[in-house]
């Protein structure tokens, strides 16, 4: 998959970008229906916990594909949209999973998932720095 910058005639053209936008959708969709179910059905913090999280992220991902499309380095912001993406659904879904049916996806998958959701903004951060100090 070819990921290239963004054409001023044809917006962004890359794959991947779109791929990792209908992931962000796909995010938010479930964000606002776990909101839904913990409003109406199911009394648990955790459970708008892990909505509010779907849906931050989503919409964060979302701000980190424009910047891919303007980046020096479109393919190291969309990877670390994607591991933001990734990341916050193993978070979000094992905390649902266990508050819907009492079991995990595996052990410490909530936590593992809290931990590569920290990295992803870690690593927006280097890639600012880069863009900042070191562009190519």
């Amino acid at each position: 998959m070819t990921i290239n910058r963004l054409d001023p005639e044809r917006g962004a053209s890359s794959g991947a970008l779109f791929l990792v936008l209908v992931l962000a959708g796909l995010a938010g969709a479930s964000g606002v229906a776990l909101a839904a179910v913990a409003a109406h059905k199911v009394d648990s913090p955790a459970l708008a916990t892990a909505a509010m999280m779907l849906m931050v992220h989503a919409t964060a991902a979302v701000a980190v594909l424009a910047m891919a499309a303007r980046s020096t380095r479109p393919q190291w912001w969309i990877a670390a949209a994607a591991l933001m993406l990734a990341a916050v659904a193993l978070f979000s879904g094992d905390i649902a999973l266990n508050t819907l049916a009492g079991r995990h996806i595996f052990p410490m998958a909530a936590p593992t998932g809290g931990s590569l959701t920290i990295a992803s903004w870690l690593a927006l951060s280097v890639l600012a720095l880069l863009e900042w100090r070191w562009p190519r």
